[in-house]
């Protein structure tokens, strides 16, 4: 409740909570109710006793301490399903991340709105900065992707070519 004393006395059309004027309770930032006596803050704090008692457990007590060797096993009996990936995952993340990728390419494009000249081998063109910048970046992909991609397909081709002599070595 946060009424705020104007002055007027008490029964005079404006409500006056209880316990107003009074300083907060330490630490609760409260006031604290009519009629209770506030914590001298020089009194002793009472301690923690030395042994609490245990919380009561249904479950039996072990002997011996959980090791880091068996900690997060499954016990015998209880069946632990491991969950592998599939395609559809793969596909659902690689979307779920060229979406995000998208939304910063956007907001990216937005923001740099101010016009650019841009030359390239004789070719003029006055493009917005964020879209030359945005060009750029993928060109310079391409120029990584397509040598890339060539040495992959060399590599793929002399591993089926060794795999072809292993199985006619093989063979009596």
């Amino acid at each position: 409740m946060s009424i705020q004393n104007t002055g007027t006395p008490a029964g005079a059309g404006h409500p006056v909570p209880a316990g107003a004027g009074k300083p907060p309770t330490a630490g609760t930032g409260q006031v604290p109710p009519a009629g209770t006596a506030e914590p001298d803050p020089a009194a002793p704090v009472p301690a923690a006793p030395a042994n609490p008692p245990a919380p009561a457990s249904t479950a039996p007590a072990s002997t011996t301490p959980a090791s880091p060797d068996t900690a997060g096993t499954v016990a015998p009996g209880v069946r632990h399903h491991v969950l592998r990936r599939t395609r559809a995952g793969g596909v659902w993340v690689t979307l779920a991340v060229s979406a995000v990728v998208l939304v910063l390419l956007l907001v990216f494009i937005l923001e740099n709105l101010k016009r650019a000249d841009v030359s390239l081998f004789g070719a003029h063109a006055d493009l917005p900065l964020g879209v030359a910048l945005l060009l750029s970046a993928a060109a310079g992909a391409l120029i990584v992707i397509i040598p890339g991609t060539g040495r992959i397909l060399q590599l793929r081709r002399t591993a089926r070519r060794h795999r072809q002599q292993d199985a006619l070595e093989q063979q009596p």
